[in-house]
């Protein structure tokens, strides 16, 4: 769960980094007020666990590798 969280947030960065810094730290703001999914959502992120968000997290992170 938190290591789909973390390339989704940084597949976030790569698009926009200004925006993903600051629902980074609105998420980290809110410390555990909130459910796991409300703080996924303060990050700009999904709490999805569907098939096809993994998929597209994958792809993101395998044209990244290969970048390297």
């Amino acid at each position: 769960m938190a290591q789909l969280g973390a390339i989704a947030v940084w597949k976030n960065f790569k698009e926009n980094p200004e925006k993903t810094i600051a629902q980074y730290k609105e998420a980290l703001s809110v410390g555990y007020t909130l459910s796991v999914p409300e703080i996924y959502e303060k990050a700009g992120i999904k709490f999805d666990f569907s098939q096809g968000y993994i998929q597209a997290l994958m792809t993101f992170m395998m044209n990244e590798l290969e970048n390297l």
